[in-house]
């Protein structure tokens, strides 16, 4: 077996093993989520489908001395949403963003759906349901209210409490809503619940002592999910608990962790904690002074888990005949970007912005993303907006591309020499690299300069890659043509001819997403391997291999990524050949291009014997 043999049957071993491996850590995983989403859908279509099984815990209001959440009764929990939500009378919300309703039964707001977010790209498919109530499918829900000091036995509401409201309540931007309760000896509680007309609820929670002896009650705030979620499993992405403590900083919890922690509690002043999705969130916001004690936890309740976000406050002292009162608020929608940072503004919630995963390279992704968001504000289009940025890009690292492309053109310019010395030296590699460096040294020529454009590319990659799967507004962002949604891959496929023939090849097993090869990472592909061939091919046999291989391996790989992120690859291929070949012209060096393509269709001569 011949060196340049063996070279090829590695190349090939390791484009397989790149494969394989792109397919467990992420074919896999958006298989998985497919096969979830469908098995959801099915279900919620199922008329008077049963919901979870398993026991319904209350509310799980924490308590002064303790760190054990405490459940409040148990009930069936096989019942519908739309049954769950019969149970207690309720209060309409309604507002541009959202609609759902507040349960007089504990006064939670346990029912929540997002007005302009549909499951999938199809306008005429189902809103998002973010909260749901106890007792049904999926208990999502946010709860606010007063526990009493340690060894008091005050009456205060509680997850059964039937609150009282006036007759034709409802919740709007423009008409908040009072809730009372009397505890029968001598407190009555007041909650004013308003909205914003997006996600914004502020609480507003009172309490009257017309008893003869001062009353000492903390104020809490939780946000409880029943049950382990599904989530996508991606190590870049933060999906579960989250939250800003001025004594902790940053806290991003899986739910797997803190399912073998049990609880972590954090002092903070102001801050604000919750429970997030990839796109949706929940969270509790205590004022931006208020001390409390902030905590994370998980406690079994009938077969499954139930995680919580909560806040606890210092105790506030009711005076006879005197009030007290605490105000908190509860964001509960969707991450956009402009509105979560114009409420981190607006009410001077710590770090807020990060409740949208920036992930390391914050101080990149959001300024991309924001530029990317400005220009789509004048071309309507996100894909548009990708291009150009792209060109801006182009032009920002250009001092930096032309230095590293007049190198490359210098390398040309001595490839004669260089192939001089090889004949020369042979197999003496120290002494062939030695003399290397010198004609190096001596033209001024720095040999990693043509790995720079690659390079300076990564970072703002990772970071496209980022906003993409991370940001809302790309949710389902068309560009043109078949692409209508930018976040997710290209539904077209060489292996069905594009449509034209009535089979899925991902249906096949093993293989299946392999054979997901759409128009763009084709596009992509091509104009890759147009790169590398405007370059003279490597003399080493083995990293010409490489470079004659790395244009396919990443096709497949980047067939499974957003179309966002591909056409915007495909866009800086077609950009940087046109860039490269300018560059190489006003040097004098002959563009390869079309040589190096002709080469690959046009069989070398043998020479001939003797």
């Amino acid at each position: 077996m011949t060196s340049e043999n063996r070279n090829m049957i590695v190349a090939i071993v390791m484009s397989m093993a790149v494969l394989i491996a792109w397919q467990f850590f992420s074919g896999v995983p958006q298989m998985e989520q497919q096969r979830q989403q469908a098995a959801q859908q099915q279900a919620a279509q199922q008329a008077g489908a049963p919901g979870q099984a398993g026991t319904e815990a209350g509310s799980q209001a924490p308590a002064p001395g303790t760190a054990a959440p405490t459940a409040t009764g148990t009930a069936p929990r096989a019942m519908t949403r739309a049954e769950a939500l019969a149970r207690t009378p309720r209060i309409a919300i309604e507002t541009p963003s959202v609609i759902g309703s507040i349960a007089l039964r504990g006064g939670r707001i346990d029912d929540l759906s997002l007005k302009g977010y549909h499951e999938t790209v199809d306008n005429s498919s189902p809103i998002i349901v973010l909260l749901s109530p106890s007792g049904g499918p999926n208990p999502f829900y946010a709860e606010f209210g007063w526990v009493p000091g340690a060894g008091a036995t005050v009456a205060v509401p509680a997850g059964d409490t039937l609150w009282t409201a006036p007759e034709g309540a409802r919740l709007t931007p423009e008409t908040p809503v009072l809730l009372t309760w009397d505890n029968g000896a001598g407190l009555t509680y007041r909650r004013t619940l308003s909205i914003d007309a997006n996600y914004m609820f502020h609480v507003l929670d009172e309490v009257e002592n017309t008893t003869a002896e001062p009353i000492a009650l903390h104020p809490y705030a939780l946000v409880s999910r029943h049950g382990t979620p599904h989530t996508l499993g991606y190590y870049i992405l933060h999906e579960g608990l989250i939250g800003v403590t001025s004594e902790g900083g940053l806290h991003e919890i899986k739910y797997h962790d803190i399912a073998e922690t049990r609880s972590q509690t954090f002092p903070s002043v102001g801050g604000w904690l919750g429970i997030t999705d990839k796109y949706w969130a929940a969270t509790i916001i205590p004022g931006s002074e208020e001390k409390v004690q902030a905590r994370f936890s998980a406690a079994q309740t009938g077969n499954d888990l139930t995680y919580q976000t909560d806040f606890l406050g210092d105790a506030v002292t009711v005076a006879p005949g005197a009030k007290a009162s605490t105000d908190g608020r509860l964001f509960a929608g969707a991450k956009v970007v402009q509105l979560v940072d114009s409420y981190q503004a607006q009410y001077n919630i710590d770090r807020f912005d990060l409740l949208i995963d920036w992930g390391w390279f914050y101080f990149i992704t959001k300024p991309l993303f924001l530029v990317i968001d400005w220009i789509y504000r004048f071309v309507g289009n996100f894909g548009v907006a990708i291009l150009v940025v792209t060109v801006l890009l182009k032009g920002i690292f250009f001092p930096l591309a032309n230095k590293s492309y007049a190198s490359m053109a210098k390398m040309k310019a001595v490839q004669p020499e260089i192939a001089s010395l090889r004949e020369r030296f042979g197999d003496d590699r120290v002494k062939l690299q030695q003399e290397m460096m010198a004609i190096y040294k001596k033209e001024k020529i720095n040999p990693v300069a043509g790995c720079l454009p690659i390079l300076i590319q990564i970072p703002v990659f990772f970071a496209l890659y980022k906003v993409l799967f991370v940001t809302i507004e790309m949710r389902h962002a068309p560009f043109f043509g078949w692409i209508r949604d930018l976040s997710a891959p290209d539904p077209t496929t060489i292996f069905n001819l594009f449509g034209l023939i009535p089979w899925n090849p991902a249906s096949v097993p093993v293989i299946g997403a392999f054979l997901m090869l759409g128009v763009w990472p084709i596009i992509m592909g091509i104009t890759m391997w147009a790169q590398m061939k405007l370059n003279p091919a490597p003399p080493d046999p083995t990293q010409k291999m490489i470079f004659d291989w790395m244009p396919l391996v990443f096709t497949f790989m980047l067939a499974s990524f957003a179309s966002g992120l591909v056409i915007y690859w495909a866009w800086n291929n077609t950009l940087s050949v046109i860039q490269q070949s300018i560059i190489m012209r006003k040097h004098g060096v002959k563009i390869e291009l079309w040589d190096n393509v002709k080469s690959v269709f046009v069989r070398k001569k043998k020479p001939s014997a003797g």
